[in-house]
């Protein structure tokens, strides 16, 4: 009885194929714009978690100034010093390593060719803190790090800049006025944070950028590497504790540092991302409502249309739950026809969106699944009440319907 029913229904909506398919506009349009809203909204959070992570999980990055992108009339607060991170590696529980750092802009030279870039003095524990696999040599040694040796590694970016095809290590190059010794080049990393090109970098020892590139001992950035084990906000309020006693300031007074938690902020990104993504999809959700409208309003001028079939129907013997269930079998499955262009159609939208938002394709079957069962969840509740209709018509009114 159930397959006699859709055939008919299937019937009925190859007969008015265009009507039909203006009837499911409404469900294509909904279905395909929360599945494309959800799959790119997923795929922009996982987008922003990869590039949280490039900048390192667990970690926190401690800077002079009250935050990125803030100003002000006072004077520049002063940078740390090495001290400042010895005493965070020795006084703070839940520490696993801190890394100092010392930054400055040099030119590298190799043979003619030439390239600006950023070189990062610090120590070996930047890659416990940070990993980031060699690609061919090996690290500084203690050694190297005490008496501040003129020794490099290089980043992806700047290796190919400079030496194109040939092997760097064992080469030495001209940085900023100095001459190094390549004795590492680094993996590509890609983007990092806020789209910065993490492989256009040379590594050096603190000492030596301190020593012949920048002239002092300051130190612009500290990152500490918070053990798995410990909270990392619990371990950043002894590291906010120690450093305002450190720089000597006084209760009442704000920071001269800020400390940007990796981990706080992937989290408030994601869930914002997800927030946003939520939002957005209820929006276009409300295109699934006014497309089950559609099919309602369609369906009512359908059943005026077909009275006369209708009362034949019952004339000869069919009863009311019959002829209900043939017009809601059609509601479904005219939700449900639209429901899979619309699966169709947002995948098409995803694979164009996709290179130009330069996020992953992250196919969900889930949210497919889900859209597609609210599709059809609309047909039963827009079509119950034209099928109800067409059901309690009085047979012998309907046979005299011109």
């Amino acid at each position: 009885m159930l397959g006699t029913t859709l055939l008919l229904a299937l019937r009925s909506i190859a007969r008015h194929k265009l009507r039909s398919f203006l009837t499911t506009l409404g469900i294509i349009i909904g279905v395909a714009a929360v599945v494309t809203m959800v799959t790119l909204g997923k795929a922009t959070t996982v987008a922003v978690q990869q590039s949280i992570s490039a900048l390192g999980t667990n970690i926190l990055q401690v800077r002079p100034g009250q935050g990125f992108g803030r100003g002000g009339g006072g004077p520049r607060p002063p940078d740390f010093k090495s001290e400042d991170a010895v005493a965070i590696r020795q006084q703070i529980a839940g520490v696993k390593a801190v890394a100092p750092e010392a930054q400055s802009a040099a030119t590298a030279i190799y043979q003619g060719a030439n390239w600006s870039t950023t070189v990062n003095g610090t120590t070996n524990d930047y890659f416990t803190v940070q990993p980031w696999p060699l690609a061919a040599g090996r690290l500084p040694t203690e050694q190297e790090q005490a008496a501040g040796k003129a020794v490099c590694l290089l980043g992806n970016t700047v290796r190919k800049n400079l030496y194109r095809d040939s092997d760097p290590l064992g080469t030495r190059m001209r940085l900023g006025g100095i001459s190094c010794d390549v004795i590492g080049t680094l993996s590509t990393k890609g983007q990092q944070g806020f789209g910065a090109d993490a492989d256009d970098i040379v590594f050096m020892p603190l000492k030596t950028v301190q020593r012949r590139l920048t002239g002092n001992r300051d130190l612009r950035v500290i990152l500490v590497g918070v053990d798995q084990a410990y909270s990392s906000a619990k371990v950043q309020d002894v590291l906010t504790d120690l450093l305002r006693e450190r720089r000597n300031i006084t209760p009442g007074k704000d920071d001269d540092f800020f400390i940007f938690d990796t981990t706080q902020i992937s989290a408030t990104l994601t869930s914002t991302t997800t927030l946003l993504t939520g939002i957005v999809s209820a929006v276009a959700g409300i295109s699934l409502v006014v497309g089950g409208i559609g099919i309602m309003n369609i369906m009512l001028v359908s059943v005026t249309e077909r009275t006369r079939e209708i009362g034949i129907r019952l004339a000869i013997g069919a009863v009311a739950r019959e002829v209900l269930t043939q017009f809601l079998v059609e509601a479904i499955a005219l939700s449900c026809i639209g429901g899979l262009i619309g699966l169709v159609l947002a995948q098409l939208v995803v694979a164009i969106l996709v290179p130009i938002l330069k996020v992953a394709w992250l196919f969900d079957l889930q949210i497919n699944l889900v859209a597609f069962a609210i599709s059809a969840i609309i047909g039963v509740v827009f079509g119950y009440f034209p099928a109800r209709r067409a059901a309690s018509l009085n047979p012998i009114d309907a046979l005299r319907h011109e």
